[in-house]
This record gives structure tokens, C-alpha cells and sequence, in this order.
């Protein structure tokens, strides 16, 4: 039997009236720097109790730009390979955006944090196709479709 391992990652999209929270990757990143993504990062060992996802979401959240979260809601899930080879389960999380002013905690990882509207982020030269997607899909389970 052929025996899989990923490393599971946990992306929140965080909104705030019609804009999303988005965080530029710093530039020593290994997987992506520079780009413009959402917030988070892998699901620690052990993982996180019964809520492992929401646990994960919003401690990437709170690690990565210093803000708290309420509900976390699943959007989606997929599968990638990092720039490093490692095999990931990408999750995809809606979160409810509470309150407080986002700023980079550490800018070896976050060099900047950026709110932008559905139209700007598609005008954005720096936000990926499946960053995009995401935040379409998060739209969609926010507005209950």
C-alpha cells in the first residue's frame, strides 16, 4: 500500500464590510515571497484538539497579524506542491473579522498587510489566481450561495 503524507495548511479569509485582508509574504519566505495571500499557516503537531482547523486559522491569524477572530466557517480544501517539494492539503477558512488594526508581527514573514476590495484585488498584479479564488468562494458561503 502506497502510504501519502501532506502537510496540512490553513488559510482564513478575513473580511471586513466588502474587503478582505490580505498579507504581502516576505521576501525570505520559503514557498511564495513577495506575493499578496491570505493569512495562515500549518496545522501544528500535535494538532489543535477537536477543532484543529479553527484552532489553526486563528492562531495563523493572531501569530501573523496580531488580530483575534470569531467564527470560522470551512470554504474549501485542495491539494498543492510548495516551491519546496513538500506534498500540501490546502483548507480554506471564512473568518469573521472582530475588530482591531492588522499589522505585520514579524516582517521576516509578513512584510506588509494590505484591506482590498474584490476589484482591486483583481487588478492586483501581485495576487494569484487561486488567492483569487478563494476569496470568490469565501463570497460565496458568506452570502450563503
Amino acid at each position: 500500500m502506497e502510504e501519502h503524507a501532506y502537510v496540512v495548511n490553513v488559510d482564513g479569509v478575513v473580511t471586513r464590510d466588502d474587503e478582505y485582508l490580505l498579507i504581502e509574504r516576505g521576501a525570505e519566505e520559503e514557498h511564495a515571497p513577495g506575493i499578496l495571500g491570505l493569512p495562515g499557516g500549518k496545522l501544528e503537531d500535535p494538532p489543535d484538539g477537536d477543532d484543529a482547523i479553527e484552532a489553526t486559522a486563528r492562531r495563523e491569524i493572531a501569530e501573523e497579524v496580531g488580530i483575534e477572530v470569531g467564527v470560522v466557517e470551512y470554504v474549501c480544501s485542495g491539494t498543492f506542491e510548495a516551491d519546496t517539494g513538500e506534498q500540501c492539503l490546502n483548507v480554506v477558512t471564512l473568518c469573521e473579522y472582530t475588530g482591531g488594526e492588522p499589522t505585520p508581527q514579524d516582517r521576516d514573514e509578513v512584510a506588509a498587510v494590505h484591506w482590498l476590495t474584490r476589484e482591486e484585488l483583481g487588478e492586483h498584479e501581485d495576487v494569484p489566481a487561486f488567492t483569487e479564488s478563494y476569496v470568490e468562494r469565501a463570497e460565496a458561503v458568506r452570502d450563503g450561495d
